[in-house]
């Protein structure tokens, strides 16, 4: 068992534990809704982006392209606010027929790329690797909004994505999105304590 583990770490490459590590301080420190997770972001997409492309992950690598272009916004979305106003941008909810929506086009879209990447054969490779792209885009959206609900996305989304790649040899990166599933929920748990705090405050300032 133990020479089993250690044949596995031994097949893991600098570069994917240097982006591994960058991965796993962005969620932490977006959890704690601190900025600096922007930074951590573009380190571990830039890294990704070339392990990716190697693995023949084609959407997965443009998804890391995407990921630099949000971290920058995300950091200008975190630091000034609703329409720039220069204040700390607050935790918000979508109503559920906003996310109806959303999902109902992630998968249309989905199935559409996934047919466009897919060669001769009924493998499901491309499809899945097209459905956590696009369902990864729209999520990391809503992380640089604030929206409560990304981190359920993220749930999903990840643990979908760590079979994803553990079918193609990335095995720092599929023990990274299980570990991401787990962090999810404790980001989930976070926000939405900060988000009711902040309607507390709210209110009391109401009735003030």
């Amino acid at each position: 068992m133990l020479d089993t583990l250690r044949d596995l770490l031994g097949e893991i490459s600098l570069a994917e534990w240097i982006a591994v590590a960058f991965a796993l301080a962005y969620v932490v420190l977006a959890i704690r809704q601190h900025v600096a997770c922007w930074a951590a972001s573009i380190v571990s997409s830039a890294i990704f982006l070339g392990l990716f492309w190697r693995s023949g992950l084609v959407m997965q690598a443009l998804l890391q392209v995407f990921y630099v272009g949000m971290a920058l916004y995300g950091w200008w979305s975190w630091r000034h606010g609703e329409a720039g106003e220069g204040s700390a941008l607050p935790v918000s909810r979508w109503p559920l027929r906003r996310h109806a929506v959303a999902i109902v086009a992630i998968v249309l879209v989905s199935g559409l790329n996934g047919r466009w990447i897919a060669g001769p054969g009924p493998a499901i490779t491309p499809y899945v690797d097209a459905l956590t792209t696009w369902a990864s885009c729209f999520a990391t959206w809503l992380v640089a909004r604030k929206v409560l609900e990304n981190w359920l996305y993220w749930i999903v989304i990840d643990l979908v994505a760590a079979a994803l790649y553990f079918s193609q040899g990335l095995r720092a990166t599929t023990v990274l999105f299980v570990v991401y599933a787990f962090m999810a929920v404790r980001g989930y748990l976070e926000w939405r304590r900060d988000l009711r705090g902040g309607a507390r405050s709210e209110q009391g300032a109401a009735h003030a």
